[in-house]
C-alpha cells in the first residue's frame, strides 16, 4: 500500500482527515500523531483541516513516517464536545496498526487549549505533546509531569496571550515535568506556520517514547 494520501473518514458525529505513510504496511504498527485545529476549522467541510497545521505539511510535500490524524470540530469549541473526542482519540489509539508508545498529540489555538486539556484528562496515552498558542487549567499540570511537552508562542499575540503558555509551562516544570516553551519574539497569533514548517519538532516528536506502554 504506497501513497502519501490524506483521506476524509467519520468516527460517529465526527469528519476526520487521516494520512497514511508511504509503503503502509497494514501488518506494521507506526506511530499516531493526532491534531487539534483551531477555530477555522470548525464546521463540516475538512478541506479547512489542510489550511496548518501536520496536515498542511503533508499536502505540501512532508513525508512523515506515521499516520496523522485530524478530527473536525463540530460544535463550537472543543469543550463542548470532550467527551466525545476523548473518545475518537481513544478509539484511534486502540486501532491495530498504531505504536502505543509513539501517540504524539499537538493543537493550535482552540486546539491549543484542547490539546492541553485532553493530554490532562488522559496522560497516560501520549509519548509527546505540542500545545500551539494555547493554555489550559495549570492548577491541574501537575498530571503532566511524566509527559514530554514542548509548547510554542508567539511574544505578540493579542488572542491568545503569551502568559497562557507561560503559565502552563511554568506549572508543569515546577511540579517535576519535562516542558519547554518557543517563544517567536516577531510573531502575532499565527504561530503554528513557523512551528510546522520545522523540521526539528517532527524530529523531536517521533523521537519520544512512552515508557509506562510496554
Amino acid at each position: 500500500m504506497s501513497t502519501n494520501r490524506v483521506e476524509e473518514k467519520r468516527f460517529c458525529k465526527f469528519k476526520y482527515l487521516i494520512h497514511y505513510p508511504d509503503n503502509f504496511d497494514i501488518s506494521k504498527q507506526y506511530p499516531l500523531w493526532i491534531h487539534l485545529h483551531g477555530s477555522g476549522g470548525r464546521g463540516e467541510d475538512t478541506a479547512l483541516l489542510k489550511s496548518a497545521g501536520p496536515i498542511y505539511e503533508i499536502e505540501n510535500g512532508r513525508k512523515l513516517p506515521a499516520i496523522v490524524v485530524a478530527p473536525q470540530c463540530y460544535a463550537d469549541t472543543w469543550f463542548e464536545i470532550m467527551e466525545q473526542l476523548l473518545e475518537f482519540i481513544e478509539f484511534t489509539i486502540d486501532r491495530k496498526n498504531t505504536d502505543k508508545s509513539r501517540v504524539v498529540l499537538s493543537g493550535t489555538s482552540m486546539g491549543g487549549y484542547g490539546c492541553w486539556f485532553v493530554a490532562m484528562a488522559r496522560p497516560q496515552l501520549f509519548s509527546a505533546v505540542i500545545p500551539v498558542c494555547g493554555g489550559g487549567m495549570y492548577w491541574n499540570a501537575s498530571k503532566l509531569k511524566d509527559v514530554p511537552i514542548w509548547a510554542f508562542h508567539g511574544k505578540l499575540d493579542q488572542v491568545v496571550y503569551l502568559t497562557e503558555s507561560e503559565h502552563m509551562v511554568t506549572a508543569v516544570n515546577n511540579a517535576g515535568g519535562k516542558a519547554k516553551l518557543t517563544v517567536y519574539e516577531n510573531t502575532y497569533h499565527d504561530s503554528w506556520t513557523e512551528t510546522f514548517s520545522n523540521d526539528e519538532v517532527f524530529d523531536w516528536a517521533l523521537q519520544q517514547r512512552n515508557i509506562a506502554v510496554t
